[in-house]
């Protein structure tokens, strides 16, 4: 396929699947409806979910500075928040952008070579899908009993038992195949998984780790805690299990990747984990839209400051350089 066609594919495709995602979801609830929702929204639930939001993005940014210390770059932290601000906004106009605009950054104005800079925030991946992934498995074990039964409810047990049976054989196969093959594809996935081990094992290696592993579960734990307290902004949300937020929030932290920054799937999301909880279809969408919007004025508002502000900034520094 020519390149032109694929870079196009990349950056549309993500585009007609959130326009066609806000059109689902507002077809579930009128405008009308979800208006009225914004209206009656308790703003200081709301206000707080967006400041413990800041606290992470933050954090994050304060983070990086642990991975770039060791290679012999002290980067000026306001660099990095303005870097990760922009690297948020920046995705939102095509996925997966902002990771090359952040590295960009710090090459244009700390210095720092873009593989390096890159290399840095493909570990911080790493971390973050460690975390992610124990929030999962933790989730799994708190709610183990009911998304068992739901599953039962819904489904007959020979046949879970059957497709798990099923998943674990065919997780085997292709192990085996993927470590005895010497194809490129197989070799790609070796390198690809190999690159992880390393990567998550090299955090033990660096000299402030046990700072970088507190700065990593506190980002995820504000993360978590945002969604949790936003969801106090709505009345007939305020009774929500801590189980229904723990899927709420996973389900809705994949939808970000998949589009322009979750737009359109992330009400989805919500909606679709919140009725395994019986919870109504109406306030469901209404919070997850509550919840991207504040979120995403978050981001345009301190990203687009960022990116304005950058060149001022170092400005001002090489200035009193001189």
């Amino acid at each position: 396929m020519n390149k032109t066609i694929l870079k196009t594919l990349k950056i549309a495709l993500p585009i007609v699947l959130g326009v066609f995602l806000i059109w689902y979801s507002l077809s579930k609830v009128s405008i009308n409806e979800l208006v009225t929702y914004f209206k009656n929204a308790n703003y200081s639930w709301i206000l707080l979910g967006m400041f413990l939001g800041l606290l992470s993005h933050l954090s994050r940014a304060y983070r990086w500075l642990f991975m770039l210390e060791p290679m012999g770059y002290n980067v000026k932290l306001p660099n990095s928040i303005m870097a990760v601000f922009a690297t948020y906004l920046i995705n939102y106009t095509i996925p997966r952008a902002g990771e090359v605009a952040r590295a960009s950054i710090l090459t244009n104005y700390e210095g720092v070579p873009f593989e390096k800079g890159f290399g840095t925030i493909v570990a911080e991946r790493i971390a973050d899908l460690i975390v992610i992934s124990g929030i999962i498995l933790l989730t799994l074990f708190l709610q183990f009993d009911f998304i068992y039964s739901f599953l039962v409810e819904r489904f007959e047990p020979t046949k879970i038992l059957f497709s798990l049976g099923l998943l674990i054989v065919a997780s085997i196969a292709i192990f085996l195949f993927i470590k005895r093959s010497q194809t490129t594809f197989a070799l790609k996935v070796k390198t690809f998984f190999n690159g992880l081990i390393e990567g998550a094992f090299s955090i033990f290696k660096m000299k402030k780790k046990w700072a970088f592993i507190f700065h990593t579960l506190f980002i995820w734990g504000m993360y978590v805690l945002m969604f949790y307290v936003t969801s106090f902004c709505l009345p007939e949300l305020q009774s929500l299990p801590f189980g229904a937020i723990l899927i709420g929030f996973i389900s809705a932290s994949f939808t970000i990747a998949a589009t322009n920054g979750g737009i359109g799937a992330y009400p989805l999301a919500v909606y679709a984990a919140f009725s395994i909880f019986g919870i109504a279809e109406e306030p469901s969408i209404a919070f997850g839209w509550i919840m991207w919007t504040s979120q995403t004025l978050l981001i345009i508002i301190f990203g687009g400051l960022s990116l304005l502000y950058l060149p001022i900034y170092n400005r001002n520094k090489a200035k009193e350089t001189i």
